[in-house]
Parts: C-alpha cells; sequence; structure tokens
C-alpha cells in the first residue's frame, strides 16, 4: 500500500542520514547546507566513503592485534612498536611485552661432550651436542660419529659409550645443523671455547657468554673472582642443585641447561657492564639470507691462542 511503501522510504532515508551524520562526524564528508536536499548520487558516496572508513579501521585493528614474529626483521619490529605506541598508553604496555617475547629467542645455551682420538686418544673430538633454548628447552641433541676412530671413550666423563655411536651422525652433517642454530645468537656455555674447539668453528664474542668467565657470578657465589670454578661448584653455590654425579658421566643437556640458568640469574647486570665494555658494533653486510655459517671455518676467525693450542 502506499502508507507502506512512505514508512519503507522513511526509514531507509533515516539510516541514510544516520550514516551521513557519522560520516560528518568523522570529517570524512563535509556538512551541506539543508539536509533533505541530498541526491541518490550523494546517498551513494556517503554510504561508499563509510564503508571505506570501516575498512580502514578493520585493517588497522588487524595490524595492530596481528602476532609478532621471534624472526621478524629490526624494521618490522619497529614499525609494530611504533603502531602500538600511537594506540596510546595501554598499547604502551604492549609494546614492553612484545619486547620480552622477542628478546629470549636470540639466546640458546650449548654443551658438548668429547671423546678421545688420535695418538693415545689425546685428542679430543666431538660426541654430543645439546643446545636449549632460553627456557631450558632442548631444541637439539645428537650423538655425532668423530672424524677419527675412538680410541678412548672418556666414558666417565662424557657418559659416552660404544652403543651410542651406533645411531651417531657424521660429524660434518652435525656441524651443519649446529651451526645453522647458533647463526646470529647469542651463545651461552661454560668454558664454551672447549665447545668451539670441538665444532671446528669460532662464534663472535661480543655475541658469547661464558659462565665461567664472568666475575658476577663468582661474586655472588663468594669464591675467588680470579678461581677457576667448575659448573659443578656455580650450580651448587648459586642454584642449590647437584650435577654431574654419579659414575655415568655428564649429560650434556643438563649442563646447557645450568648454563642458562646461570646466565638468567645475572642477566641484567651482566648485559650492562657488557655494553660498557664491549665497542659497538658495526652493522652487519647484506648477505644472502641462505647463506650459512661456513665463513667462521676459515682460519682467520680462530684466535692465535686457540690456534697455536692445536698445533
Amino acid at each position: 500500500s502506499p502508507q507502506g511503501r512512505s514508512k519503507k522510504k522513511s526509514r531507509k532515508h533515516q539510516r541514510f542520514m544516520e550514516r551521513r551524520a557519522l560520516l560528518e562526524q568523522k570529517g570524512l564528508l563535509s556538512p551541506r547546507g539543508r539536509r533533505g536536499s541530498q541526491s541518490p548520487e550523494a546517498g551513494l558516496e556517503a554510504h561508499t566513503a563509510l564503508t571505506k572508513a570501516d575498512d580502514t579501521c578493520d585493517k588497522a585493528k588487524r595490524i595492530v592485534s596481528a602476532p609478532l614474529s621471534p624472526s621478524a626483521s629490526p624494521d618490522s619490529i619497529a614499525r609494530h612498536h611504533s603502531v602500538l605506541l600511537s594506540q596510546g598508553s595501554s598499547s604502551s604496555r604492549r609494546v614492553r611485552t612484545s619486547s620480552l617475547v622477542l628478546r629470549p629467542g636470540k639466546y640458546v645455551a650449548i654443551d658438548c661432550e668429547m671423546v678421545g682420538t688420535g695418538p693415545q686418544g689425546r685428542l679430543s673430538e666431538l660426541a654430543r651436542c645439546s643446545v636449549v633454548n632460553y627456557e631450558g628447552d632442548v631444541i637439539y641433541d645428537k650423538y655425532v660419529q668423530p672424524e677419527l676412530p675412538i680410541v678412548d671413550y672418556r666414558t666417565r666423563w662424557s657418559g659416552i659409550t660404544k652403543q651410542h655411536m651406533k645411531n651417531a651422525i657424521p660429524f660434518k652433517a652435525a656441524q651443519a645443523e649446529i651451526l645453522k642454530i647458533l647463526k646470529d645468537k647469542i651463545v651461552v656455555g661454560h668454558a664454551i671455547h672447549h665447545d668451539f674447539q670441538a665444532l671446528k668453528y669460532f662464534h663472535p664474542k661480543d655475541r658469547t657468554r661464558d659462565t665461567s668467565q664472568i666475575p658476577v657470578l663468582k661474586k655472588r657465589a663468594g669464591l675467588p673472582i680470579r678461581a677457576n670454578v667448575s659448573l659443578k661448584n656455580l650450580a651448587r653455590h648459586l642454584l642449590h642443585k647437584k650435577i654431574q654425579v654419579g659414575c655415568k658421566g655428564h649429560s650434556s643437556v643438563e649442563d646447557a641447561q645450568t648454563a642458562m640458568e646461570l646466565y638468567r640469574l645475572v642477566e641484567v647486570q651482566w648485559e650492562k657492564e657488557l655494553a660498557h665494555r664491549l665497542p659497538p658494533r658495526p652493522p652487519s653486510p647484506v648477505t644472502d639470507p641462505t647463506a650459512d655459517s661456513s665463513q667462521y671455518l676459515d682460519d682467520q676467525y680462530w684466535p692465535t691462542d686457540l690456534m697455536a693450542g692445536g698445533l
């Protein structure tokens, strides 16, 4: 009926006017003199503008709420944080949270067990390697077949037996897998130069955290700063736990986890001291992202004292 059509048109016009008022309030549409003089084209323009505005808001929400990957590039991290900061004080807390989420992914702890090869078993070669993340979760743990025949399993200390070598992987394969994990990470360990030597690898000094060389740990344990303190003693004094007990040898997983625990115990103070001592790191050159860490195997990266010791 004509009356029904009139009511329908009235409701439609009312919805249109509500949308137009909202657009004018948002500044997306300039106000006009008379409300009742709008053409159908103007109504279409208002509807299109409102739809675009809503889409823009939805996209902005998706950008802010999207999770930030631990492997995100510095540029994407900066953009993410700038968007969050622009949203006000509540989002500032999210910036700090996202920073904490990103940070642990940069750290790993490593420990290796060696066996004796060469004349009288005096040459140390890698037989097991374990890597844990910041939380102490195991991300790598494999037995490794040395390049030379094993003369001394050193089971009392290494925990390695002939049985373990049945499923061991070749040294070159293990080396490639481990270096891929260590690439661009901050690596924690105890007397870690022994582990790197067994891997035939040298990690950048400013990305290495050796718990055997840190005065703050020895001070906290009440031990002489110049003393050579074992991982076992530091764990007993500072973590109140016993490791490397029994006659079955060490566990490289347990030792790597303990090193990470010790690092986290003094992380803030340690990093502050390092920031004052170490020179700023030059920007990294642009490299092929698929490249591996084989360049660190070159002789030029090995410290002279380690080179001399290996001859």
